[in-house]
């Protein structure tokens, strides 16, 4: 295992992962020094955050030998690795953060621009197919394939912390969503707040919902 933070431990180094990113978006793109350069100077922040994140999961795949373990061949978090990238390229250079979110499409089919917020921590399972567009983001997001959030005329949800969102489900509009909230697969939720501590199943405005105890 090579260390890359105080925390985080992963199977390459830091000078292979930032030369696997830039053959990996040259593929695609064309790439300047300038660019090159960017994407070097962000390398010790992004693995900053991909740290407190990966460290954050309770997940096997997540650690080794009891240490929180970031694998490059691990695509749910090399996604994360490339979401935090276009993130933090964001304000900076605009176009490169569109290269970065283009390449996280065209590995993992996912939609996650970067100018979303998302949480310190979230984990995504089998994420093929999501879409998280703008919205407020609790820390401890969980989603899985085909789930979507994002705006209705012009609104948009504020999630709260550990919610998770099972396969296929949707939360669009101005919702407010509790804390520890669970949305069962194939769930639609539009225009609509869910309570704090509950499951919700079915399709607004029918929707059932059911404490959590």
């Amino acid at each position: 295992m090579i260390q890359l933070t105080d925390k985080l431990y992963s199977d390459v180094s830091k000078e292979e992962l930032l030369v696997n990113l830039i053959k990996r978006l040259s593929n695609f793109f064309d790439i300047s020094s300038e660019e090159n350069q960017l994407l070097k100077d962000k390398l010790d922040s992004v693995l900053f955050r991909l740290e407190k994140c990966i460290d954050g999961v309770d997940n096997k795949y997540f650690r080794r030998e009891g240490k929180a373990f970031f694998s490059h061949v691990h695509s749910g978090q090399y996604l994360i690795f490339l979401y935090y990238y276009s993130n933090e390229i964001n304000q900076i250079d605009s176009n490169l953060m569109d290269k970065i979110y283009y390449l996280n499409k065209i590995l993992h089919s996912v939609d996650i621009y970067g100018a979303i917020g998302l949480p310190e921590i979230f984990f995504f399972e089998h994420p093929l197919g999501l879409v998280l567009g703008r919205a407020v983001y609790g820390n401890n997001f969980f989603a899985m394939q085909g789930c979507t959030v994002g705006g209705n005329k012009g609104c948009y949800p504020s999630l709260g912390n550990n919610l998770k969102m099972y396969s296929n489900s949707k939360i669009l509009g101005n919702c407010i969503i509790g804390n520890n909230v669970i949305v069962a697969a194939n769930t639609y939720i539009k225009d609509q707040n869910i309570p704090a501590n509950s499951m919700v199943f079915g399709s607004s405005p029918n929707l059932i919902i059911k404490e959590i105890k």
